[in-house]
């Protein structure tokens, strides 16, 4: 769609959505379910609308995390708590980090935005992106900044779907996409094998293989801008001007999210003159 930038819609929603998991609310929402460590509370959250998930479909549909961090939490968590009970840990956790972050969280522009993004991830193609799928089923949450969190969280994941189908078919395996993504954009090796669990061993053995990345992302774009062209481009520029000073805002706050695989920094590359006056 002419005029839309796909990358900068996902700087904007994603800080939004992050706030599920990289918060002190999320971490003490999932604690209080009896979680071993934020990993499992983690996984327990974003598995959750795929039902009692096996670690080999969560592995699977994660795709980068190696399948042994996967079943450290999995399917010991299902023990720990229901999904339904992790579902309902997740939005607790976001609400309480939304109200921190945010402050006042009924503001006009919040209404808006949620309503902008309802209908942008209504029409999320779910074809082939089982944790869109997954998300878009669960029901919408009345508060505006819940219903603002739901559709971001839907909008992210099937942007990450999209991702994960770009890099089968381009032959880019997961611990070799980290060991690109982490070379191309100067991120720690070490850092990013930890926060995915891949071992030195397997890191060194794709870390020289050739791989794409530039045409993974352009065909990721590509795949994401199905919302946006539903929304039409007055109505998505209208979501970006309400999204930008929300995203600065957490992302500003958020502590947990300094340093993130997915070399995410909105503060810098999303700063407007002026945006905090």
């Amino acid at each position: 769609m002419s005029g839309v930038d796909a990358r900068q819609l996902w700087l904007r929603f994603e800080p939004y959505h992050d706030v599920t998991y990289f918060t002190p609310e999320s971490r003490a929402a999932t604690d209080a379910l009896g979680c071993k460590g934020g990993w499992m509370g983690y996984f327990g959250m974003r598995a959750a609308p795929l039902g009692a998930a096996s670690p080999e479909l969560v592995t699977a549909v994660f795709y980068n995390f190696a399948p042994r961090m996967v079943a450290r939490a999995l399917p010991d968590a299902w023990a720990v708590a229901s999904p339904s009970a992790f579902l309902d840990a997740r939005l607790e956790g976001v609400d309480g980090a939304l109200r921190r972050l945010l402050g006042d969280v009924s503001t006009p522009e919040i209404v808006e935005a949620a309503s902008l993004a309802r209908d942008a991830a209504s029409a999320a193609c779910i074809a082939g992106r089982p944790l869109a799928a997954a998300n878009l089923a669960l029901p919408w949450p009345s508060a505006p900044h819940l219903a603002l969190w739901h559709a971001c969280t839907i909008l992210r994941e099937a942007r990450g779907d999209g991702h994960v189908a770009a890099l089968v078919a381009h032959g880019v395996g997961p611990c070799q996409a980290l060991a690109l993504y982490a070379r191309e954009h100067s991120l720690d090796p070490a850092y990013m094998r930890s926060a995915r669990g891949w071992s030195l061993e397997e890191w060194e053995a794709v870390s020289d293989l050739p791989g794409d990345l530039a045409a993974v992302e352009r065909a990721t774009d590509a795949a994401a801008l199905a919302p946006w062209e539903a929304l039409g481009v007055g109505r998505t520029s209208r979501f970006i001007d309400l999204m930008t000073p929300l995203a600065l805002r957490i992302a500003s706050a958020n502590e947990a999210m300094r340093v993130n695989p997915m070399a995410l920094d909105p503060v810098r590359e999303l700063a407007v003159p002026g945006w905090n006056t």
